[in-house]
């Protein structure tokens, strides 16, 4: 597009915009500027549905509530951790813990986005007892809801928090020391393998490297390429 006609149409939206805000409407629902949020919102909506009171595997006999996941279904960042532990099995909500707070710090005070902006989501959506690490056929019960959440939302990035997540979104075994930092990719989407916010509790050294993968997801966002 010629630059001309280039800045005639955003002199035309600013002209709009003032006209818009000398009639006193300073912001709209997001629902009418972009019909696509309904649909995820709705598709999203029946998938928790379509999982009930789930009983695809043991742990639906130890958990309290199926944690399915939350945020902006149009997100640009999706998050996904690998189980719910105790706070979140007693909310129904992900990372809400101790880890939550710092995950919550990680994407306000570090990537400079609302929490509210990103989608947060774990590979199995049940507590296993004693937060121990889910089991193979626990993650398989629960995966196709995962892939489902990751068609809907269709986010430009994936930020893999902790082992069993990185190895499932990338079907590789190394252990995340090994795998944090690279990109790698699932179904198209960029992934960003970094540690768990609950490593980083017990493990400050950590929080150095972490910081150092999320710069890299921060940068492919602005220019939306590898840098």
């Amino acid at each position: 597009m010629p630059k001309k006609a280039l800045e005639k149409i955003i002199d035309q939206a600013e002209q709009r915009l003032e006209l818009l805000k000398e009639l006193g409407i300073n912001s709209f629902p997001r629902e009418k500027v972009e019909p696509i949020f309904r649909k995820k919102t709705l598709a999203l909506k029946r998938l928790r549905e379509e999982i009930g009171d789930c009983q695809r595997c043991g742990l639906a006999k130890t958990r309290a509530r199926i944690v399915f996941g939350e945020g902006d279904p149009s997100a640009e960042v999706v998050f996904v951790g690998e189980a719910p532990g105790e706070k979140e099995d007693l909310s129904g909500k992900p990372f809400v813990g101790p880890a939550g707070k710092l995950l919550t710090d990680i994407i306000e005070l570090g990537m400079r986005i609302p929490r509210s902006r990103v989608y947060i989501c774990n590979v199995v959506k049940c507590r296993p007892p004693e937060n121990r690490d889910p089991k193979r056929e626990e993650i398989s019960a629960c995966q196709r809801f995962l892939k489902k959440q990751l068609d809907i939302v269709q986010p430009k990035v994936i930020i893999a928090l902790g082992k069993h997540s990185a190895q499932w979104l990338l079907e590789k075994e190394e252990p995340i020391s090994q795998l944090r930092g690279k990109w790698g990719e699932y179904n198209g989407i960029m992934v960003m393998p970094t540690y768990h916010p609950a490593y980083l509790l017990y493990n400050r050294a950590g929080k150095r490297e972490l910081w150092m993968d999320i710069k890299k997801v921060i940068e492919y966002l602005k220019k939306g390429e590898i840098g």
